[in-house]
C-alpha cells in the first residue's frame, strides 16, 4: 500500500476530490496488488466480504443505475425493478460503465463520475459500522460509514435481494 503520488490514476483523483467535495473524508487507500473483486478486498483489508461495497452499473431504459450493494450480495434485479416500479434492469456492459463513470468494471466507485447517477443503497449494508467501497481503479478503497454514504451519494436505500 502506497500513497497518492503523481502517477496516481485519474479516475482515483477524481473520487478523492468528490469525497472532499462533498465534505467526507479522504480515506482512500492504494494498494500495490489489485483489489477487483469484493473477495480480493475484504482478504486485503482484513475485513467482513459483506462490508465490501460493490458499485454496480445496471443499465435501466438506456441509462446508468448504479446500486451500492453488499459484497456477499447477489443483486435481484427482478425484487429492484418491482420495488422502484421500472421496466427490466440489465448488468451494463464495461464499455456502457466506462462511458458513464469513466472507471472500469471492477472498480467502480459511488462517487467521482462525469455526471450524477441514479443510486441505490442496499440496506443490509447498514448493518457494518464501516464500509469499503473502491475508489475509481482495481488498486483503491476508502472506507466510509452508512449514513455518509449515502448522504454523499444522495441514494435511495433499497432491499436488493
Amino acid at each position: 500500500m502506497h500513497k497518492a503520488t503523481e502517477s496516481t490514476p485519474d479516475a482515483v483523483l477524481n473520487v478523492k476530490a468528490a469525497l472532499t467535495a462533498s465534505g467526507a473524508q479522504d480515506t482512500v487507500r492504494i494498494f500495490e496488488d489489485k483489489v477487483p473483486t469484493a473477495a480480493a478486498a475484504a482478504s486485503a483489508l482484513g475485513c467482513d466480504v459483506a462490508a465490501i461495497t460493490n458499485s454496480l452499473v445496471f443499465e435501466l431504459d438506456g441509462g446508468p443505475l448504479l446500486i451500492l450493494a453488499s459484497g456477499a450480495a447477489r443483486v435481484d434485479t427482478a425484487l429492484v425493478a418491482a420495488q422502484l416500479g421500472t421496466g427490466k434492469i440489465r448488468r451494463a456492459a464495461a464499455d456502457f460503465v466506462l462511458k458513464h463513470t469513466s472507471q472500469e468494471v471492477g472498480g467502480v466507485a459511488p462517487l467521482g463520475h462525469p455526471e450524477k447517477i441514479r443510486t441505490i443503497l442496499d440496506i443490509s449494508l447498514a448493518q457494518h459500522p464501516v464500509l469499503w467501497a473502491g475508489a475509481g481503479d482495481h488498486n483503491s478503497m476508502f472506507s466510509i460509514s452508512y449514513d455518509e454514504l449515502a448522504r454523499i451519494t444522495g441514494a435511495e436505500p433499497l432491499r436488493v435481494r
